[in-house]
């Protein structure tokens, strides 16, 4: 089988989780530079608070919709072609895109160089297939959550740095964020092995990469089912939050790009802690399904009590409260990835990151306008909360399906085990 000479895989190491962690932890830090500070370079063009819900809302679609479509198409060139060409392909793509954006001087340029970027950008679902690659099924959940803690890392550091950067300007972090992408691109290139052996790999098939029919074919994995409906609107939860948080803070408490910067801090470090820390404890004690059930009980509480938060000291309160909701992903992306063949874990995690990029497309669809209804209300008022009572409602959906699933799941384990 060919590959791509460029990115030729290295043959003198062994693929391990230090290699993968490292790995991310610098994507991390480079995608989380810009959080703090993409809405007000979006509102730097625009000249008033609804306005600058709104393009935010347009710029993270372009992002979002171009990642749905290439995710499983760069999760099934994985599978062909091994994962650290297209992670390679994705470090050098996010790094350009990010030198674009802090360049734009218009909204219709960010609005075309965050398409672009979502289209080149799969870093996540390639990541995951990585671990998948070097791990056995039953120590998969914690290894998904060794990947999350080093987001939590990531989202750490970078916020904090984007935040404390954008206070000196407002283009700084991406270009902060590009050079950490290029050493990303470096590191992958001079010292990340290959993780897929040729004997594993399988060819790359247009017709199989149509992101509803990576999706259609998610579904029908056993012991999947249901769960590709909680990914998603718990995914959807995620996204609204995320592209909510930044310009809900500012509305509500008046918060710039370095208290925002803090905030998001501070969900890092308890991703961190629960993911690294803690993840490997609660899994000797309970199921992966356990675990995402009451993940999703937090998670949908802690939405709706940031909505009725009065005071930003109440933000911080509910991040520390929430340890549960950072189990649910890397439960879940478990349970998923065990149900897929091992030929094919790109291709699956591929498409579980497609749909999370659907998610990630309708999400400014409800998020932008709920803040635009609320943009003119006085700070502290508990209606800016819109957005954040809506995630608490989707994430209380999410809970119902999974609840149904794992149950229907037992009933049917039990006549197997009579037997």
């Amino acid at each position: 089988m060919t590959t791509f000479k460029l990115f030729s895989p290295r043959r003198d190491r062994t693929a391990a989780m230090p290699f993968i962690m490292l790995t991310v932890l610098i994507d991390m830090i480079s995608i989380g530079l810009i959080i703090p500070v993409l809405p007000t370079l979006v509102g730097s063009f625009t000249g008033s608070q609804a306005d600058q819900a709104f393009w935010y809302g347009v710029v993270v679609f372009a992002f979002g919709i171009a990642n749905f479509i290439a995710s499983p198409i760069l999760g099934a060139l994985s599978d062909a072609y091994g994962r650290r060409p297209l992670l390679l392909l994705g470090f050098c793509g996010l790094g350009l895109n990010f030198f674009a954006t802090g360049l734009s001087t218009a909204l219709w340029m960010l609005i075309a160089v965050r398409l672009v970027g979502g289209a080149m950008q799969a870093n996540a679902a390639v990541a995951n297939a990585y671990v998948a690659d070097i791990t056995p099924p039953e120590e998969r959940a914690k290894r998904f959550g060794m990947i999350g803690a080093m987001f939590g890392l990531g989202f750490i550091i970078g916020p904090v740095m984007g935040g404390l950067l954008g206070a000196i300007s407002i283009q700084l972090p991406f270009f902060v964020a590009g050079g950490f992408a290029m050493l990303n691109w470096l590191y992958g290139y001079f010292v990340l092995p290959e993780s897929l052996p040729v004997e594993r790999r399988r060819p790359f098939q247009w017709q199989s990469v149509n992101p509803l029919t990576s999706l259609r074919a998610l579904t029908r994995l056993s012991g999947v089912g249901r769960l590709v409906a909680v990914v998603g609107l718990s995914g959807l939860a995620q996204f609204v939050l995320y592209t909510s948080w930044v310009l809900y803070t500012t509305f509500k408490f008046g918060w710039g790009p370095k208290e925002n910067g803090w905030s998001l801090a501070a969900v890092g470090i308890m991703s961190l802690i629960v993911q690294g820390f803690l993840l490997g404890k609660l899994l000797k004690r309970f199921s992966p399904r356990r675990l995402a059930v009451a993940g999703l009980v937090s998670s949908a509480l802690a939405h709706a009590l940031w909505g009725m938060a009065s005071q930003g000291w109440m933000m911080y309160a509910v991040i520390c409260l929430n340890v549960l909701g950072y189990t649910v992903t890397a439960a879940l992306q478990s349970i998923i990835s065990s149900a897929a063949d091992p030929k094919s874990q790109g291709q699956t995690l591929g498409a579980v990151s497609s749909l999370n990029s659907l998610m990630a497309v309708i999400a400014p669809l409800f998020g932008a306008p709920l803040l635009s209804l609320v943009s003119h209300l006085p700070r502290g008022d508990w209606r800016i909360g819109a957005p954040m009572y809506f995630c608490a409602l989707l994430q209380a959906a999410s809970l119902t399906l999974a609840y149904m699933h794992f149950r229907g799941e037992r009933k049917q384990e039990q006549p197997c085990s009579a037997a």
